[in-house]
């Protein structure tokens, strides 16, 4: 297998992607300016044609330039204490050990940092330790950034040791896109590293079938048979992933491959995205259409991520609650009566 750092510094060709025009490149090269553009050759190499799920992912759109939402849509910087700490619910907080990516996705909500400045330090690092060894309250940490597994594999020991020697806090989590986007990054000696200090758990981001490959159907059986549970965050983006076909198919795919399907996010309204915005309606739908017809396991929370943290959506399951009588409606749109004790 290729090694990995060879992938990420191999060269693009945009001119290569079928369909495409000088004016469209053009067009990606202005976005970028704003916005920037790094996809790596592997997952540049999933791209079939112009404006295929995999492009409209990686590729930049002028659409970019054209949109006054919010840069920060989620209120991150209010709850960001010290440098690389995101701490908003009660007992967890996100630490972002990286600003960048193997590959930049165009509907990213970190679009405001991620690949615009050097990454971040190791003393922003440092600062951000101390931030989790002084609260206490903090039991599960979140590396996210960015991506934590940009960084080589002593670092990422340095900062998994660090953490453990922190005795109030239980859980580890990565936030990596690297099992999809560049699954050869996924070595064993990076899973040696990460089953020392159990219990690990790694949510990775598939958001299409055409993304299941046999590399990353790899990188994700490795990861696994380290002992690390893998679940899979998906963004509902319209034009891509936002039918019920796709969302099955992925679901399946996924499970496998042995990766959970978590949530099925509703895209942030981050600045530069909101092309890529379905309304709440479609997400129910796709919901309703998995719940009942295929298996639980495979049936992701569907959520909105506001500032005050994700909320589930739900189609209406629960049509009345009265005197300790309930009525119940089914996948198929049957009604039950259930008598609560």
């Amino acid at each position: 297998m290729e090694e990995w750092r060879t992938i990420l510094s191999k060269p693009i060709k945009l001119e290569s992607i079928k369909g495409i025009t000088k004016e469209d490149i053009k067009n990606i090269k202005l976005a970028a300016k704003t916005y920037p553009m790094y996809i790596n050759s592997y997952y540049f190499s999933l791209i079939k044609s112009k404006d295929d799920p995999i492009y409209k992912q990686c590729i930049p759109n002028i659409e970019e330039l054209n949109e006054d939402l919010s840069e920060d849509p989620l209120a991150e910087e209010t709850h960001t204490p010290t440098n690389g700490i995101v701490h908003k619910y009660p007992d967890r907080a996100l630490f972002l050990i990286s600003n960048i990516c193997t590959m930049y996705c165009r509907f990213c909500t970190r679009k405001r940092k991620v690949g615009k400045k050097e990454n971040i330090s190791n003393e922003e690092i440092k600062q951000g330790l101390q931030y989790l060894k002084d609260h206490e309250e903090i039991r599960d940490v979140i590396l996210s950034g960015g991506d934590p597994l940009t960084h080589d594999d002593n670092k990422i020991e340095y900062i998994l040791k660090q953490l453990r020697e922190i005795k109030h806090i239980e859980i580890i989590r990565l936030g990596t896109r690297v099992p999809c986007a560049l699954p050869q990054r996924i070595t064993e000696n990076l899973c040696n590293i990460l089953k020392k200090y159990h219990p690990i758990f790694i949510n990775t981001h598939f958001n299409h079938p055409n993304e299941i490959t046999e590399e990353s159907s790899k990188a994700c059986t490795m990861l696994a048979n380290a002992g690390i549970p893998l679940g899979n965050q998906t963004v509902l983006l319209k034009g891509i992933n936002d039918n019920i076909d796709t969302i099955k198919s992925l679901v399946h795919k996924l499970l496998k491959i042995r990766v959970k399907p978590y949530y099925l996010y509703h895209a942030d309204k981050a600045k530069g995205t909101k092309h890529f915005m379905t309304n709440v309606k479609t997400g129910m739908e796709i919901i309703k259409g998995l719940r009942g017809w295929t298996s639980g396991l495979a049936v992701p929370q569907y959520v909105i991520d506001t500032e005050g943290g994700k909320i589930p959506i739900l189609p209406e399951y629960l049509k009345e609650y009265k005197d300790g009588k309930i009525i119940l409606k089914n996948y198929q749109d049957k009604e039950f009566t259930y008598i609560d004790p």
